[in-house]
């Protein structure tokens, strides 16, 4: 069975850093992508980050680029949001999800499993 854990939502002064952590568990074999995502509340679900575990080419949304960088530890199953530069804007629950039938990061792909998500909280 295919679980995704997010770890490392936290509340953080504008400016700051924080690290977000995505433990993935139950895949065989390496042809998926990760996915981050990003909820506000009255907002729409806004994709920010993808990273493909077999190539390791990466996506980002221009809200992001620049700040954020998404990164896999193939030796820990685990994918990371490192988040530079943060502003209230970014204010979201963030949430991790895999596309177990893609390996590669399109723009469209179809992500069929889903973490609970992190509250990540950027005060002024």
């Amino acid at each position: 069975e295919v679980q995704l854990v997010e770890s490392g939502g936290d509340l953080v002064q504008a400016g700051g850093s924080l690290r977000l952590s995505c433990a993935v568990s139950g895949f065989t074999w390496d042809g998926y992508a990760i996915g981050w995502f990003r909820q506000a509340p009255g907002k729409e679900r806004e994709e920010i980050a993808c990273i493909s575990r077999r190539e390791g080419s990466t996506n980002y949304a221009d809200s992001v680029k620049g700040r954020f960088t998404i990164l896999s530890d193939n030796a820990k199953n685990t994918v990371y949001l490192q988040m530079n530069s943060l502003k209230p804007e970014d204010t979201a629950v963030y949430r991790c999800a895999a596309d177990s039938t893609y390996y590669y990061c399109s723009g469209h792909n179809e992500f069929d499993y889903w973490g609970q998500g992190t509250q990540v909280t950027v005060s002024k």
